[in-house]
Formats: structure tokens, C-alpha cells, sequence
């Protein structure tokens, strides 16, 4: 049986350490004091195994990078991160929703900055994060674990496991001869036909083409972006004014699966929001 091809290590290398310096930076602005978190590739000794108190974050990825990663927290890390959230001591307390709730908040706002940091490398993109009561089902491609602060305890750890998709999807040059031949462990060996294949008949693009153009796309506005604290979102009522990130006068982004295809500005139409595209993207950009 093959074994599925190892993912590169240094784009790999370079995905982790981002998501390292954005939950670093994510701390550092909480507790305002400097933050540290290492990335580490073998077990560290002092990790606990899985319990079912472990708090499972799955963050799916689509655009650029398409695939899972999942966040394993122990009790003790759910609540040391919960605690860091919501401005508490430090204290050896028993792991309840609120921390969960408050440790699933603390990685979605580290997301939204990771996703900015890596869209310069790999492009348009988006991760999801959604809590999990237990590990994934997909087998793990490679497994990381980050150390946050200078403790070895296993209230400063958090593994993460990186799927096989995810894991291709971040190696940037094309496979070799030898690493082309490599199958997937999952799939079975082919078999010989039975029979002689027919040859296919001419391919013909735009025959293929057309048994698409009815086919729904959703596509998004994006008007610009703004990062948010849990206390500022929980401060939020009728009559609030949220700044974003764009001046009125640049343009408006229409994104179709995470990637920008257009930008223009908006528009009125019947009482119904429009945009006027002024430029269109390239095919095949991010």
C-alpha cells in the first residue's frame, strides 16, 4: 500500500508559523504584555491524551486553500485561553461552556488575522471554525504543536492536525515523476478493463461549456472589514457605528467562492443595491 505524499516543509512551515505569530499577536493585544508561541513538531512530553473534556475546533478552508485543520485544546488549555480572553487570572478551574464558547471566540478572531497574513502568499481565501465534540474523521496529514508561552505545561498547548487536502493544497511546486506515481492509501489499486476501451469522442470546449452557463453561482459584496474584540461585539446594540477598513471612494469587491472576479461601485436600482463593475479580474488570479 502507498502512502500518501508528504506535504512540503516549508510552506507547510511557513503556514504554521503564521498562525503562531497571529495567536501570539492575538495575546499580546488582550493582555497587553508581549506574547510567545513556538511552533513544535514532535509530541511534546508533557501532552495529555485525548479525553473527552478535549475541546475539537475543525477550521475549513476554501479559496486558495481548500481543506481542514483541526484544534485539539485539553481542559486545561480550553480554560487558560478562556481566561485570557475575558481579561481573568490565571486559576486551575474546571473547563465549562463559557470557556469553550470563549476559546472557540479566541481562535475565530485569530482566523480572521491569519487569513489576511496568508493571503499574500497563497491568495484570496477564507477559513471557517466550528467546535467539534470529538476528533475528525479524516486522517491527519501532519501534526504540529504550538506552546504558548515560555511554560511547559499542557494549559500551553494546542495541537494541530493539517488533512491531506489542506496539505496539498499549500505545496506550491509540481510533484515529481516519482511523487506523481503515489497514490492516496484510500484508494483502491486500479484494475485492468475487462475489455477494450472505446476511444472518446472529439472534445469539444464549448459543448462542455454551455451544460454549465445555467448553473447558480452566489456572489458577495464585501465592503471592507474590520476586526472585533468579544467585548466590543458584546457592546454592540441599536445605533452602534462600526469604522471598516475602506474609504467610500475605493471600489466595492464581488467575491464568487472567496476569490474577488470584479470590483465597481454601488448602485440603486428600484430600491434594490446594485454594483456597477468598473474593472474585472483577470482569469485564473486569486
Amino acid at each position: 500500500m502507498s502512502a500518501p505524499a508528504s506535504p512540503d516543509p516549508v510552506e507547510l512551515g511557513s503556514y504554521l508559523q503564521t498562525w503562531a505569530d497571529v495567536l501570539a499577536q492575538i495575546i499580546g493585544e488582550i493582555t497587553g504584555s508581549a506574547a510567545i508561541c513556538a511552533v513544535q513538531s514532535e509530541p511534546p512530553s508533557e501532552l495529555p491524551a485525548a479525553a473527552e473534556s478535549d475541546l475539537w475546533i475543525v477550521a475549513a478552508g476554501s479559496g486558495a486553500l481548500r481543506g481542514e485543520m483541526s484544534i485539539r485544546l485539553s481542559s486545561a488549555a480550553t480554560v487558560r485561553l478562556a481566561q485570557t480572553l475575558m481579561n481573568e487570572p490565571p486559576s486551575a478551574a474546571e473547563v465549562s461552556g463559557e470557556h469553550r464558547e470563549a476559546a472557540l471566540e479566541l481562535w475565530r478572531q485569530v482566523g480572521g488575522l491569519a487569513t489576511t497574513a496568508l493571503k499574500s502568499r497563497w491568495g484570496e481565501l477564507q477559513f471557517s471554525f466550528a467546535a467539534s465534540g470529538a476528533a475528525p474523521s479524516w486522517p491527519a496529514s501532519f501534526s504540529a504543536w504550538l506552546r504558548v508561552g515560555e511554560e511547559s505545561t499542557a494549559a500551553s498547548l494546542v495541537e494541530i492536525q493539517v488533512s491531506a487536502a489542506l496539505a496539498a493544497a499549500l505545496r506550491t511546486e509540481t510533484p515529481s515523476a516519482s511523487e506523481a506515481e503515489v497514490q492516496p492509501a484510500s484508494s483502491p489499486p486500479p484494475s485492468a478493463p475487462s475489455a477494450p476501451v472505446a476511444p472518446l469522442p472529439p472534445h469539444d470546449d464549448r459543448v462542455n461549456l454551455d451544460l454549465l452557463m445555467d448553473v447558480e453561482l452566489a456572489v458577495t459584496l464585501r465592503f471592507g472589514s474590520r476586526r472585533l474584540l468579544l467585548r466590543e461585539v458584546l457592546d454592540l446594540n441599536t445605533g452602534s457605528v462600526v469604522d471598516l477598513d475602506r474609504q467610500v471612494q475605493e471600489p466595492i469587491d464581488m467575491l464568487l467562492d472567496g476569490r474577488v472576479v470584479a470590483r465597481g461601485e454601488i448602485i440603486v436600482l428600484d430600491g434594490n443595491y446594485g454594483l456597477r463593475v468598473t474593472e474585472v479580474a483577470p482569469a485564473g488570479n486569486p
